[in-house]
């Protein structure tokens, strides 16, 4: 299929690059090629998307990023950067690329101020943040986004009408040292990332997040963190248990009603047919929007198992770009109108 749109797609700054590799020995088996990768824009990564389909993509920076850092003031000069790093390294090219914001997540007016400036000033389609920032003086402490305190932020992303990705970090601090040091091999894609981005999206819905926000637009990847699968037990629970005890005072809608108006899931890092099509009958196609989460993945396996799965045209379409080019009002890119073959 031609033309499709990416949207959990990463990238480091140059100067970051032995960072970058230190980083990437805990993930990757090649390191070099993974730094090499995440560290261009222009050149390797538009040659695999002509290669393989990928019409436009929207770039973000990649994990742990700014939710790394816990001193406030050199989180938000460090998101800064990157979001003029990656607006000029996109100049030119608008109709391949787009830019997520980076933002430091210490201060929701501070954070609400950097993502308009990006959106308004620099052209970006929204926000990617990791699920938790890293804050305290010994970087212990976790600022979670569904707070009150948040609305300033939320409202902001309203206003300006674009969505926030949720994204994954991996566990730092106190979390890493009582659950994960001894489970190494299970931080990241087995499960502390559907782990942390789980309880920060739940955490939303369940604080009342998307009751005060309603038009509030929220991306996770990885074919949903493992909540799809869970849809009846969770719905079952809020609504037959937890709102009877007191939850209904800020949950007003069912779990199924903020996946059908707020809640979109991504193909990023998870290329499994059966769960496309429970995804598809749990959330529905209209929800679903390809990605491929490169360089921790690979175009070739993303993009061939996509164009290969067994969809009827609409929502292979749908999935793979008429739904991405609704939510972030893109133009016309490379084979955006690109026949989808029989």
């Amino acid at each position: 299929m031609l033309g499709k749109v990416s949207l959990e797609e990463a990238f480091a700054l140059p100067r970051m690059r032995e960072q970058t590799e230190r980083w990437a020995s805990l993930f990757a088996v090649d390191g070099h090629k993974h730094a090499r990768e995440v560290t261009d824009i222009a050149e390797i990564r538009t040659r695999y998307m002509d290669e393989y389909g990928v019409g436009y993509q929207i770039l973000s920076y990649t994990a742990p990023g700014v939710q790394d850092i816990y001193d406030p003031e050199e989180a938000h000069a460090f998101a800064r950067e990157i979001n003029d790093y990656a607006a000029e390294q996109t100049k030119g090219k608008e109709d391949r690329f787009g830019c997520f914001a980076t933002l430091s997540m210490h201060d929701p007016t501070e954070a609400a101020a950097e993502l308009e400036r990006c959106v308004l000033e620099l052209g970006f389609k929204g926000a990617l943040v990791n699920d938790t920032q890293r804050s305290g003086r010994d970087g212990d402490d976790m600022i979670f986004y569904d707070g009150p305190e948040w609305d300033v932020f939320w409202e902001t992303c309203t206003k300006l009408d674009v969505p926030f990705y949720l994204h994954p970090r991996n566990p730092t601090g106190t979390m890493f040292e009582k659950l994960w040091k001894d489970r190494k091999w299970l931080i990241g894609p087995p499960l502390s990332f559907a782990q942390g981005v789980g309880l920060s999206m739940l955490g939303m819905v369940t604080n009342g997040v998307f009751g005060r926000h309603p038009n509030l637009q929220i991306i996770i990847g990885h074919l949903g963190e493992h909540i799809p699968p869970d849809l009846w037990r969770i719905d079952h629970w809020f609504e037959d248990i937890k709102k009877p005890l007191g939850m209904a005072a800020q949950c007003k809608k069912t779990i199924r009603d903020y996946f059908a108006q707020n809640i979109w899931i991504t193909t990023s890092g998870n290329f499994s047919s059966p769960l496309l099509q429970l995804c598809m009958t749990e959330v529905s196609a209209d929800r679903i929007l390809f990605s491929i989460d490169y360089p921790f993945e690979q175009f070739e396996d993303a993009c061939t198992w996509f164009d290969n799965v067994e969809l009827n045209k609409i929502d292979k379409l749908k999935i793979g770009r008429e739904n991405a080019k609704k939510l972030f009002k893109l133009g016309k890119y490379k084979d955006s109108e690109a026949q989808l073959k029989r």
